[in-house]
């Protein structure tokens, strides 16, 4: 009899909502080019802007703030290329951002300094307040909620002091869009990147929110279409199972929220057994949890969960499938723990028995690691 699978592994990508999939078979079935001026071409762009409501309320923004693009790596792309576009010469990136922030940062040609995080994972705004009186015009970078730890940034106290020294300031929000609550206005942000299949929407479609001291600048030509700022047919299908899975995960927060009991009871049996949970004392997803073993290697612990049918992941999941030390935890002053930092991280269709179940078959591998140890020495 093969063993019940348990998917902890949100961040990485969350299963598809019924509703985004349901979305997305009424538009298949609808047909029609959103920028064709006759009936299915209007039905289209109906699906389209509706999507574009749902998603812009998701985040506290009216709808014409929303871009519509591949994902969350074309979303922190055209930031930053808009941003470099419009004379910002220098990028300050937090220690804690995804590659696809750093990435593109280091191939904007513009110099890039990496704003520190401290051992909780938080950004130190001391340092960024002093890198920010450097001359220069600063595009800086700092993600809502880091996706291998969790650890939620203090977005709108680095607004402040960006916008005091007339900087941009870009928020990759990918992986908090759905699991907190999101206030675009709030936070002071000025461009937020949003992706869909990481709240239960179709992959391969994301968004870019942009305010209003932010002038994009498309760097795909070709049409007019998403009102000048990205060429290129609407993926309609998709964009509707966008909207669709934000609108169920706007009214699903609160029971998002839940998690972190749950999460919390995980981490307290690791702890009882030596492990350790990295971010503890910072404000986190609820939903997310980061823990170590010294000795338990990453790789060995995705591998021993598979195989009790548990899906968890070792950091970030947009590495080519390869486990390596998590940079992240080494930004954090713990490289002593970054060979063996794993990551679970729950979502829509998370129960409570999933948390135990995963927290039951780490105790008997770790168990079993360690009598191999024992039997070795």
């Amino acid at each position: 009899m093969s063993k019940p699978t348990i998917y902890l592994d949100y961040n990485a990508s969350a299963p598809l909502r019924p509703e985004a999939r349901e979305a997305m078979l009424r538009a298949f079935d609808l047909g029609g080019n959103p920028s064709s001026v006759h009936a299915s071409g209007r039905a289209a762009r109906d699906l389209v802007e509706t999507a574009r409501a749902q998603v812009a309320a998701l985040v506290g923004v009216v709808a014409g703030s929303v871009t519509f693009v591949s994902g969350g790596t074309e979303a922190n792309a055209l930031a930053i290329q808009s941003a470099a576009f419009a004379g910002f010469n220098r990028i300050i990136v937090s220690a804690g951002e995804h590659d696809a922030v750093t990435a593109t940062a280091a191939a904007s040609g513009l110099p890039v300094e990496v704003l520190p995080i401290d051992a909780e994972g938080v950004a130190d705004l001391d340092w960024l307040r002093e890198a920010l009186c450097k001359p220069g015009r600063a595009l800086v970078c700092l993600m809502l909620a880091n996706n291998e730890t969790g650890v939620v940034q203090p977005v709108a106290e680095a607004s402040a002091l960006v916008r005091d020294a007339e900087g941009w300031l870009h928020v990759d929000a990918v992986q908090a869009a759905g699991k907190i609550a999101i206030d675009f206005t709030a936070l002071g942000a000025d461009t937020m990147a949003l992706s869909a299949h990481k709240l239960g929407g179709p992959q391969g479609v994301g968004a870019l929110v942009a305010g209003t001291r932010a002038t994009l600048v498309r760097q795909q030509h070709g049409g007019g279409q998403e009102r000048g700022r990205r060429a290129g047919t609407e993926n309609v299908a998709g964009i509707a199972g966008f909207g669709a899975a934000a609108q169920t995960a706007a009214s699903d927060l609160p029971r998002m929220a839940n998690q972190a009991i749950w999460r919390d009871a995980l981490a307290e049996r690791i702890k009882a057994a030596g492990g350790v949970t990295l971010g503890e004392g910072a404000d986190r997803l609820p939903q997310t949890l980061c823990l170590a073993a010294e000795g338990f290697g990453s790789q060995i612990q995705v591998m021993n969960l598979d195989l009790a049918g548990v899906m968890v992941s070792a950091g970030s999941a947009c590495s080519s499938g390869k486990v390596k030390a998590s940079r992240v935890v080494e930004a954090m002053g713990r490289s002593d723990l970054a060979p063996f930092a794993l990551r679970v991280s729950g979502g829509w269709a998370s129960t409570a028995q999933d948390w135990i179940s995963c927290g039951d078959a780490w105790l008997a591998a770790y168990s079993r690691i360690g009598a191999r140890r024992r039997e070795v020495a």
